[in-house]
């Protein structure tokens, strides 16, 4: 949890305004990085430890952004996901699905991300329940996560699935099992996802959504239908504990962590990729990259369907399965999700063990990074 060698808010505070002279922000983007920038510094206030017995005082601990693009702000919130999704998820083995926007249809997302976004989430999530309410009979549970990057900060839209191992039967007296290597054939179930989204599609342009001319629609649609689109669809085997461990590799994720940064310079920045390879890019195209990935103002990038978003019905298939709701959780403190998550215990002193006390740092300085106003690019 300690501090990595380069930090994206770096790069962010070196070659924002290059980044702008080249591209605009959008409202969403200017705040990211904005947030990015003064995360865990003097701007946000803080606060220090001290020991009142042996006199022990800790360096300043500077407040977070808590923006959900920020690479510092995202592993306790991880980790209280998980802690409040493991009293919905069923007692089952889970599937794995990836729903992926053709490549012909990133230039539009990239002008209508919401609705396209929202386009792709309910088609994906339509396509999946249909097949198996037709081909296995069951209502089944699906958690949904949107990514839109690759591994090297390109742009591409894809939705993971996490689908339940079985569902409630349609006449809702039993729940069925299934333990199938094979959940649903993909081949199907991508042709049923294509004509879902085309026809959304289609009514995005007659609700005036989409402007384009009917020449330049009508070619985007010829070359959508001739392609094979991609769905991935794959069983796991992590138990319901190990599902939620799993799922939460996708749901706080940002496009780079700072533990992915190899190199930093005036001129370029070296970051891993995947096995083992690494890519460099000029800091300006890195960032442009980067900011690609900010999504829209209070679009949810998780969400639930099926079982999963019906309480009533979930209620159901506990009882059918004898696994009954577990006990409300109490919300455990940052101190002790942060005691869980690494082992360091920042309520009591290093030295003699005692309980610390606590002294406030207010913010340095007023900052609006939460308002669409222009805000100063670096902390004070």
């Amino acid at each position: 949890m300690g501090r990595t060698r380069f930090d994206l808010a770096d790069i962010v505070r070196l070659h924002r305004e290059g980044l702008e002279a080249v591209q605009p922000l959008s409202p969403e983007q200017g705040r990211a990085l904005s947030a990015i920038t003064l995360c865990r510094t003097a701007a946000l206030g803080g606060h220090v430890n001290f020991c009142p017995d042996c006199g022990w005082e800790e360096d300043p601990s500077y407040n977070s952004c808590r923006n959900r693009n920020c690479p510092k702000c995202q592993a306790l919130a991880q980790e209280r996901w998980i802690s409040a999704r493991a009293r919905a998820i069923l007692p089952l083995d889970h599937y794995h699905g990836v729903f992926t926007l053709p490549e012909d249809l990133r230039p539009l997302a990239r002008q209508l991300s919401r609705a396209i976004y929202g386009a792709l989430f309910q088609c994906a999530t339509a396509a999946v329940l249909e097949m198996a309410e037709s081909r296995l009979g069951v209502r089944l549970g699906l958690t949904l996560v949107l990514h839109t990057w690759t591994r090297d900060l390109r742009y591409h839209p894809h939705v993971h699935v996490l689908i339940t191992a079985g569902g409630l039967a349609l006449d809702g007296n039993s729940f069925k099992r299934i333990r199938k290597k094979v959940l649903l054939h993909v081949k199907p179930l991508a042709e049923l996802f294509k004509g879902k989204l085309m026809d959304a599609l289609r009514q995005l342009r007659k609700d005036g959504v989409i402007t384009m001319s009917d020449g330049a629609f009508g070619t985007l649609m010829a070359s959508l239908k001739a392609q094979d689109w991609v769905v991935y669809l794959k069983r796991t085997f992590h138990g319901p504990v190990g599902t939620l461990q799993y799922l939460g590799r996708y749901t706080h994720r940002v496009g780079i962590a700072n533990s992915r940064l190899l190199d930093v310079t005036e001129s370029q920045v070296t970051f891993r990729t995947k096995d083992g390879r690494a890519v460099s890019l000029h800091p300006v195209t890195f960032l442009r990259r980067f900011v690609q990935h900010v999504l829209p103002d209070k679009l949810k990038k998780i969400r639930h369907a099926g079982l999963y978003a019906s309480p009533k019905a979930l209620a159901l298939a506990r009882d059918l399965l004898g696994s009954p709701v577990q006990a409300d959780p109490t919300q455990p403190s940052w101190q002790e999700a942060l005691l869980a998550l690494t082992g360091r215990d920042v309520a009591r002193c290093p030295k003699c063990g005692e309980r610390l006390g606590q002294r406030s740092l207010a913010p340095d300085r007023v900052h609006s990074w939460r308002s669409r106003d222009p805000i100063p690019r670096s902390p004070p």
